[in-house]
């Protein structure tokens, strides 16, 4: 009976080994991500060689364009850092900590310690992408009543908020980083 209990632990501890799956995806899916960004990047100053050329109003056009295209560029490369933290993250708490993450000289913005510091610096990543989307669809926003103004202001003042409560919780030691536990 204590070897098969013994062989069902092994199983169950070794079953953990499936998070790799979400580690590669997630990675590959950042890679992909961060590809798309830098594309799109290269092809917008590709288009702004020629800006100081153009007439006023198709200037103002590529401006407003430009604009925007920066916009979703941020959100692409934000989008890929959540899915580069997740992987990192999944990775530390599953499977292995990462040593040279652990080195003095390494930054630790990427090590993650639990579940909890893995779910706050997500959650700041994708505060900060809902900020990105707000600002892209404030940019075409067209105000034609009183209420789409107070509309405007109310989800500014929302922003505000979340980046106050997010600062103050960090600020009053809700997402300090336990100490290690050593191994």
């Amino acid at each position: 009976m204590k070897k098969i209990e013994w062989l069902f632990e092994g199983f169950l501890w070794n079953s953990r080994l499936i998070v790799l799956v979400a580690v590669m995806a997630s990675l590959a899916v950042s890679f992909a991500i961060f590809f798309i960004a830098t594309v799109d990047v290269w092809f917008m100053l590709v288009h702004l060689l020629d800006y100081a050329d153009l007439p006023e109003g198709d200037r103002a056009i590529l401006h407003d364009q430009t604009i925007k295209h920066v916009v979703q560029v941020i959100d692409g490369y934000l989008l890929a850092t959540v899915l580069l933290i997740f992987s990192l993250g999944i990775y530390e708490l599953f499977i292995s900590r990462i040593d040279q993450a652990d080195e003095a000289s390494a930054s630790r913005i990427l090590s993650v310690r639990n579940l909890d510091d893995l779910k706050n610096r997500l959650a700041k990543v994708i505060l900060m992408i809902l900020v990105v989307k707000f600002f892209e669809h404030a940019i075409s926003m067209k105000f034609e009543s009183p209420l789409d103004m107070l509309s405007f202001a109310g989800g500014i003042s929302l922003i505000g908020l979340a980046l106050y409560l997010t600062h103050a919780a960090e600020k009053h030691g809700h997402s300090v980083l336990p100490p290690r536990r050593e191994e």
